[in-house]
């Protein structure tokens, strides 16, 4: 069986199950946040009755974090809604806005505070919960209905997915970054190449990135359609979980022998830096094809471009140049934040780098990612071209209907911030 083949069949109670086989499945987290969160809890309390109480009140993780810095009441609303919530149920894990234990975008939190462990099941209700399959568990986005039956049960029936395997070889240079790799495989594949499917990277090179550039990885693979992204666990990943949490956890991998419905392989040292082109993540073309593309915004942020190895690659670049364009910075968490104001790159910390280039720098949110209310952060409101760190780029993502979103990696965006058109970050540093 693959990795994800024997997660399941251990959280099924079977010795074995094979794709297509549909299975009950005992979840191990649950994650929601203030967008999908009000929807799956008045849809659990129609069903299981007002006053039920969910199935474990320490396997539910709530994280407001998408409409968080803005003034809609609707927005507002929503916060109060999870808010009230977490109080009734008396959820352990809940990180309200506007006090010390707000945290930040979900992905990025579930891992910072301990939540994604080798061998588990995380759900969540966001599509990018795929990203803890960075840390060798199953974990994957679901619907409002299904956050509500879990809710009140604690488990899920699920349908087991075919693997596609993705195997990297050798080194990747110095300045490809994961948003490049996965980029690169949506590209071939295609934006619904692995639909229900589940995809496994794996290779010396894909190993030899930190936990950061792995969960950028896997944060992308529902832009392919895919059910989920995995990483098998090593060393890495196992210092990475055991500094965030005492919480036992079990490695599991992938058979020798196991079956994969494709596979594929690349040659890490060949690879170059990716940019997805409007309107959908497979439209790629190599980033050094593209300067004709001249730029209006650089958005360097969310769960997929927001996390602190996403700002250091930033601030390599941006590191005594100035933007020539309008460039916004929004860490993802708030540990994010805190890190890149005391990580130094010659004498100067990031935070003094994006500052002295120009940049603006936002609160730790979704914020623009996701478009959101007309004062978000970052948001597009006319016929802006941006290339930007985020994870989808279909009209009207970002908000404004009439702009034009460049997918790339902080690499990238930095380099094409400097020069005001899309920019090979090898131009930079003296790259070859």
């Amino acid at each position: 069986m693959t990795i994800v083949e024997k997660i399941l069949a251990k959280k099924s109670g079977k010795d074995e199950v094979k794709p297509g086989d549909n299975i009950w499945v005992n979840v191990d987290v649950l994650m929601t946040h203030d967008v999908t969160g009000p929807g799956s809890m008045a849809i659990f309390k129609k069903n299981f009755g007002e006053n039920a109480k969910v199935w474990n009140n320490e396997k539910i993780v709530l994280v407001p974090d998408h409409y968080i810095f803005t003034k809609n009441e609707h927005a507002m609303r929503n916060i109060e809604y999870v808010n009230q919530f977490a109080v009734e149920q008396e959820l352990k894990y809940f990180y309200p806005p506007f006090t010390n234990k707000y945290k930040g975008v979900c992905h990025t939190a579930l891992a910072q505070e301990g939540h994604t462990r080798p061998g588990e099941v995380l759900f969540g209700t966001d599509s990018h919960t795929c990203t803890a399959g960075a840390f060798g568990e199953f974990a994957t986005g679901i619907g409002n209905t299904d956050a509500a039956f879990i809710l009140g049960t604690g488990k899920l029936w699920v349908k087991v997915p075919e693997t596609m395997r993705f195997t990297f070889e050798g080194k990747f240079p110095e300045y490809v970054m994961g948003k490049d790799v996965v980029l690169k495989v949506i590209g071939d594949i295609g934006f619904d190449g692995a639909t229900y499917k589940c995809m496994q990277f794996d290779g010396d090179a894909i190993h030899g990135f930190n936990m950061e550039e792995r969960m950028t990885i896997c944060n992308m693979a529902i832009e392919a359609g895919g059910k989920c992204g995995i990483i098998e666990p090593d060393e890495i990943t196992v210092e990475y979980v055991t500094e965030k949490t005492d919480k036992p956890f079990e490695l599991i991998y992938s058979d020798k022998d196991a079956d994969y419905s494709v596979e594929y392989k690349y040659n890490a040292n060949e690879m170059e830096p990716v940019v997805a082109k409007p309107f959908n993540p497979g439209n790629t073309d190599l980033a050094k094809n593209l300067g004709d593309v001249k730029l209006d915004r650089a958005y360097i942020g969310s769960c997929t471009g927001g996390k602190t190895t996403d700002f250091v690659a930033a601030a390599r670049i941006l590191k005594g140049r100035k933007v020539a364009i309008e460039t916004f910075i929004v860490p993802s968490t708030v540990k994010v934040e805190e890190a890149l104001s005391k990580i130094m790159i010659d004498g100067e910390t990031c935070m003094e780098i994006f500052e002295k280039a120009g940049c603006k720098i936002g609160p730790p949110s979704c914020a623009a990612c996701l478009g959101g209310p007309i004062d978000t952060f970052g948001r597009t409101h006319a016929d802006e071209v941006v290339i930007s760190t985020t994870n989808r780029n279909f009209p009207g993502r970002m908000g404004s209907m009439d702009s034009q979103v460049y997918l790339a990696s902080p690499y990238t965006a930095a380099a094409s911030a400097v020069t005001g058109h899309i920019t090979d970050p090898r131009e930079f540093l003296g790259w070859d």
